[in-house]
């Protein structure tokens, strides 16, 4: 495989670990109304699963509240089910077709069980990083016994291999630390 090749391939396994991290998190609430907090919600529904954003008009009228407007009445007891059973914390209420979903104020103790939560989720993030960068030294050093690429090439692309790896965890640091501040907040 050219060495370009193996760089791009792992800079992109890189960015897929952050970007599911960043996913994760937002799915994380922070005591401020967000229709991440619920959109990807199974609901059995049509006798399959499907995500609830599949399923409804998920919207944030006030800054504690989000509103599921099913498209079609039929699921709207199907929605709460799922819902109720999710564990995000929230009881729905139904009100004909619409559920309203008040985001309660979070106490201390659940905040620091959230920031324990994210710091898990960025730990798991980072070793997939670094998985990802053993893999593409790995690569790289099949490519040097090959002769596609010198000794000193070699030592080249893992210095940039490593870069991009300091350089990812950095960015999954930051997002955590913002996120951490963003559920500390009173």
């Amino acid at each position: 495989m050219d060495p370009d090749e193996i760089m791009m391939t792992t800079e992109e396994a890189m960015e897929k670990a952050a970007h599911h991290l960043q996913h994760e998190m937002s799915t994380i609430r922070t005591g401020k109304a967000s229709p991440a907090l619920v959109e990807n919600i199974d609901v059995e529904a049509y006798g399959s699963q499907m995500k609830l954003k599949q399923l409804a008009l998920i919207t944030t009228p006030e800054a504690r509240l989000v509103v599921i407007q099913p498209f079609d009445a039929s699921t709207t007891q199907a929605i709460e089910k799922a819902i109720r059973e999710s564990n995000i914390g929230i009881n729905p209420n139904v009100d004909g077709k619409i559920i309203r979903l008040p985001i309660p104020a979070l106490n201390e103790e659940r905040r620091r069980e959230m920031v324990k939560n994210l710091k898990h989720m960025a730990e798991e993030s980072r070793v997939r990083v670094r998985s990802v960068r053993r893999d593409g030294i790995e690569a790289l050093k099949k490519a040097q016994k090959a002769g596609t690429i010198t000794e000193d090439d070699l030592g080249s692309y893992e210095k940039d291999v490593q870069k991009l790896t300091d350089d990812f965890v950095k960015k999954i640091d930051e997002s955590v630390n913002s996120k951490e501040a963003e559920v500390m907040k009173v």
